[in-house]
């Protein structure tokens, strides 16, 4: 493979600092080779997508900012929109096309999911079959022993939802400056995306801390060496079946 291109341009994956579990998982994911024959031999087989934590294939072409994985089990945000059967006089109705950002819907065999994008953020929600458009309705979360962490997930996503927030910078998620396992994340896929075009670690490091950084620190037992080593190896790790902590770390 060439090892030149398209792996070097850091503001290629600045993208990646905004990105919140599930999004960083289907980054790992998608690079992986064996993902990518799945998906092209085996793309209209639903049974073949549980081998990866998935309902459907999805297109491994597409990063995060466009795919929609559609995960499995569900990560702790994906809130349940339910028809409210005691609803009281007032209660607010469902209307899909008032919610904010861009919406894509996909039924994947068994039930509808809306993917919103606001702010740079993609949420889900799982459509219950009753629903429909004008209705009263609730949210609710699967219950698990790590509630705590799903409420949280799940405030998040309902900050989507509320119009006045979706206005503000950062579509009414907390936009927290990101932070040093947000910029691990971002080289760890360019050094993974380097050594799967066949560039070498000397190569990699030169892109991801500069030319004069290698000609004085790079040797065969030193640090800067010792670093990328790990960057290589924490994301073959992670594209390899370690992306699933990354769905649901506390399980």
């Amino acid at each position: 493979m060439d090892a030149g291109a398209a792996w070097h341009p850091v503001a290629a994956y600045l993208y990646v600092l905004h990105l919140d579990g599930p999004s960083l998982a289907w980054e790992y994911l998608r690079r992986n080779p064996e993902y990518r024959r799945d998906w092209h031999l085996h793309r209209r087989r639903p049974g073949q997508a549980r081998r990866w934590g998935l309902r459907l294939l999805e297109n491994p072409d597409l990063d995060a900012r466009d795919a929609h994985p559609d995960w499995f089990p569900d990560p702790p945000g994906v809130v349940h929109v339910l028809p409210d059967a005691d609803s009281p006089p007032g209660a607010l109705p469902f209307r899909l096309w008032d919610l904010p950002g861009e919406k894509r819907l996909l039924h994947d065999g068994r039930r509808l999911l809306l993917f919103l994008r606001v702010g740079g953020r993609t949420r889900c929600l799982a459509l219950s079959s009753e629903l429909e458009d004008g209705m009263a309705h609730v949210y609710a979360v699967r219950a698990s022993p790590q509630m705590a962490a799903r409420w949280r997930n799940a405030e998040i996503t309902l900050a989507l939802l509320d119009e006045r927030q979706a206005k503000q910078p950062g579509g009414g998620i907390a936009g927290d400056r990101p932070g040093r396992t947000a910029l691990l994340h971002l080289r760890t896929l360019q050094a993974l995306d380097g050594v799967q075009a066949g560039a070498s670690q000397r190569q990699i490091a030169t892109v991801l801390y500069g030319a004069d950084a290698v000609a004085e620190r790079w040797y065969s037992d030193g640090q800067l060496r010792a670093h990328v080593r790990r960057l290589i190896a924490r994301g073959r790790r992670l594209m390899q079946g370690g992306y699933r902590r990354l769905l649901h770390p506390r399980q």
